[in-house]
């Protein structure tokens, strides 16, 4: 990986893509720091000192936004809003022929649902940032902190809606660096802002553990934590690289005096095909109940066995709730995201066929037992990765908010890996040898 960037460096092109992606980082971290208009920054900063990393609810959004979500900065709301669109648009491309016509229309579909995207993410971000600031004035975005209801002194209607529109109008602009990311820098621009955002946070959280630990100081408990980190990136890369490649054979045809076809090829299916998508939604789906009882005033039994069962994390109804709803949803998304009968239709098409296994419907049967036998080692593997912070709770004490996340991990992972195949790509494309030889 060091050796890509070397060369990258090396490449004056790709240099200057890389140095145009790293601008573009530090304007995002900058305004990441920003506070908005209407908020007491002291007060805010007493409540994130006083909450010492234990941000409850909000732990998943404040990850995404690098912190800034706590921080209630002019970046706030991050690249959730993005992620949520573009997921609910992928949901709805199943759903709607419409939307599944576009899809199938190419680049010009593309780009249609893409604009689709943009505006659904600035209509969740005008959603989420109404009920940041209606929480931030009730005093329930830092539980338990004195200054809690003196963060929005001034609670007119003119400062709720400069508050919105300024965390809205933050979300377009981190939406605007991510594309300037894809189309001038070095490419999957918003997968790499979200990178930034959770690796931002990684420094505090061990330092964190350090300052909390008791043995040699802390620092027991930090290398520790460490060596945990690296056993799961190791663990991490070895499953997002693993497939299952199953071959395909084109029979040969003659078009004139011409013979075209007769190679061979492979269809590869990742063990882990949901990434991290099932972790996200588990995560919120947990969440919904938690923050109803949050917001409600009664004080039933409901609210008492949620706020009992699904807060505080290590409860075994919720480490059970959550590791069941992250291999449904990993079934779930891969049966959306993965249609066996349209690619058994393709490679009928094309005079493709698996070897041993008739084309058409026996294809299609073969390729969804193939990939319902792979997702269940990809959705315990994906249920045991993101139980890792709750192991932690329990083993070290740590926050809810442990550095070495499964969703985290996923993340930086997968991103890490795509940016350097990227990279090696671009460089193969300058320094192709092959027609030289």
């Amino acid at each position: 990986m060091l050796t890509a960037f070397a060369r990258a460096f090396k490449t004056p092109d790709l240099r200057k893509k890389l140095l145009f992606t790293l601008g573009i980082i530090v304007i995002y971290r900058v305004g990441t720091h920003v506070p908005i208009p209407g908020v007491d920054y002291r007060a805010v900063q007493a409540c994130v000192d006083q909450a010492s990393g234990n941000q409850g609810l909000f732990g998943l959004v404040n990850m995404f936004s690098g912190g800034a979500l706590l921080q209630i900065t002019i970046f706030a709301l991050g690249i959730m809003p993005y992620i949520t669109a573009s997921i609910i648009l992928q949901l709805l491309t199943v759903v709607i022929p419409r939307l599944e016509a576009l899809k199938k229309e190419g680049q010009a579909g593309t780009a249609k649902i893409t604009q689709y995207t943009r505006y659904l993410t600035v209509a969740l971000a005008i959603l989420q940032g109404t009920g940041l600031v209606a929480t931030a004035r009730s005093g329930a975005l830092f539980s338990g902190c004195p200054q809690a209801t003196s963060i929005v002194p001034d609670q007119s209607i003119f400062t709720t809606i400069t508050m919105v529109v300024t965390m809205t109008a933050g979300t377009g602009v981190v939406m605007w660096l991510g594309e300037l990311v894809t189309d001038r820098g070095i490419g999957n621009g918003m997968s790499i802002l979200m990178f930034i955002s959770i690796a931002a946070t990684f420094p505090s959280a061990l330092w964190a553990i350090k300052e909390q630990g008791d043995l040699a100081d802390g620092w027991i408990e930090f290398g520790t934590v460490i060596l945990v980190g690296l056993v799961m990136v190791g663990l991490v890369v070895f499953v997002e690289q693993a497939q299952r490649r199953i071959p395909v054979q084109y029979a040969k045809r003659m078009i004139g005096r011409r013979s075209y076809g007769g190679t061979s090829t492979y269809i590869p299916l990742k063990v882990n095909q949901a990434g991290v998508i099932p972790v996200i939604f588990a995560s919120s789906l947990l969440y919904i109940p938690a923050l109803i009882a949050q917001f409600s005033s009664s004080t039933s039994g409901w609210k008492t066995w949620i706020e009992s069962t699904l807060v505080s994390g290590n409860h075994p109804v919720y480490i059970s709730l959550y590791f069941l709803l992250i291999v449904f949803f990993a079934f779930f998304y891969v049966a959306i995201s993965f249609n066996p009968e349209e690619v058994a239709d393709n490679m009928k098409k094309y005079g493709g066929f698996i070897p041993g296994i008739r084309a058409g419907r026996p294809t299609a049967e073969y390729l969804s037992y193939v990939l319902n036998r792979i997702t269940w080692p990809g959705s315990l593997y994906l249920g045991l990765i993101a139980l890792v912070p709750t192991m932690a709770l329990v083993g070290f004490g740590a926050n809810q908010n442990f550095p070495f996340g499964g969703t985290s991990i996923l993340i930086i992972v997968g991103v890490g890996l795509e940016t350097v195949k990227q990279i090696e790509s671009q460089l193969q494309q300058r320094n192709y040898e092959g027609f030289l030889r």
